[in-house]
């Protein structure tokens, strides 16, 4: 599809997808989700490409809902909500769960639906100086409903718990505390601080395993510990039978150098 939301491109086996809307601080609408979600499938089935960079041009990285889009879902009725709530949820799993690391890179506000962009990635790089994070539905009457289930996974519930209900802002730093950024670096180093993780699980890691740990984090949690093992226990099965393990283990073996 042709993109007036965001850019798409691939270099070096990363898809980078960019919000691109940087007068509108890259406020969200349904005509964004539905790109994303587009961008998103093509990384996936595109075996040239073996991670993804998530970014934005301009001073924010995503304010929210941009306001137009909310004047109008205003007068949307349950059904027509509830089909727009289905497109953004599909959106955010697709993310978590997208069978290729996700690496976002945050400058500037993220905000409300924004924030939950950056919560679904894998592993978030912030602007040090810049970046600011919060879930700031509640000042608006609203509720950060879909972004709760991957928020309370990846902070814990009481962090959660006061992000949510205070509805107020954290700055990079104090969001690597939490657990909510996994680094920091000066905002003029992000995006190649963005690149260089990138290129190391491109060419450290296999992608068949690093899909396969994806996997296995979305769904063993919330299993008993009985269940959750007898999953592991399986897919570590399956895993030992795999192409890459088959080459990661003879080379181990050979003592030889590999290239993923």
């Amino acid at each position: 599809m042709d993109f007036t939301r965001i850019k798409y491109t691939v270099d070096r086996r990363t898809a980078v997808i960019t919000l691109s809307r940087p007068d509108k601080h890259n406020a969200l609408d349904d005509i964004m989700v539905e790109e994303l979600s587009a961008a998103f499938q093509t990384a996936l089935r595109d075996a040239a490409v073996k991670v993804v960079l998530l970014r934005a041009d301009g001073e924010s990285f995503c304010s929210g809902a941009d306001l137009a889009y909310l004047r109008r879902i205003s007068t949307f009725d349950f059904n027509q909500n509830q089909k727009d709530s289905l497109q953004l949820m599909k959106l955010f799993q697709q993310i978590y769960a997208l069978r290729k690391p996700v690496i976002g890179l945050v400058q500037g506000a993220a905000l409300a639906g924004g924030c939950g962009l950056a919560t679904v990635c894998d592993i978030v790089i912030a602007a040090r100086e810049t970046a600011q994070f919060g879930y700031t539905e509640v000042r608006i009457g609203f509720i950060p409903a879909l972004v709760m289930v991957f928020l309370l996974r990846r902070v814990g519930e009481s962090r959660a718990r006061e992000l949510t209900l205070r509805g107020h802002t954290i700055g990079a730093e104090e969001a690597m505390e939490i657990g909510l950024v996994n680094s920091t670096v000066p905002a003029i180093e992000l995006d190649e601080a963005g690149r260089r993780l990138a290129d190391e699980l491109i060419t450290r890691n296999s992608g068949s395993s690093m899909g396969l740990v994806k996997e296995l984090l979305g769904r063993i949690h919330g299993m008993s510990t009985t269940d959750a093992l007898e999953y592991a226990a399986n897919l570590n099965a399956l895993t030992r039978m795999t192409e890459d393990c088959k080459k990661g283990i003879d080379a181990f073996l050979r003592k030889e150098p590999l290239q993923w």
